[in-house]
């Protein structure tokens, strides 16, 4: 059995008050930290676009992207 991924939030996450939830239900495209050493993953929006079982392709907003390569010091 696998373990349990466990996430945490790097970049991006809830959208604030400021009206700018484009996602509608208050959360936006983010990057979170695993406990899968060397792995990311990636919350945005579905493409469409067909891939194998068990992955998507999303888009996720550039600066979201900047923004976790800075909180991992990059």
């Amino acid at each position: 059995m696998e373990d349990e991924l466990k996430l945490t939030v790097i970049a991006g996450g809830p959208c604030g008050t400021s009206g700018d939830d484009k996602c509608g239900n208050g959360d936006c495209p983010t990057i979170f930290t695993t406990n899968k050493p060397g792995t990311l993953a990636v919350q945005g929006y579905t493409t469409g676009h067909t891939t194998p079982g068990g992955e998507a392709i999303v888009t996720i907003p550039e600066n979201v992207l900047w923004e976790a390569a800075r909180a991992l010091g990059r």
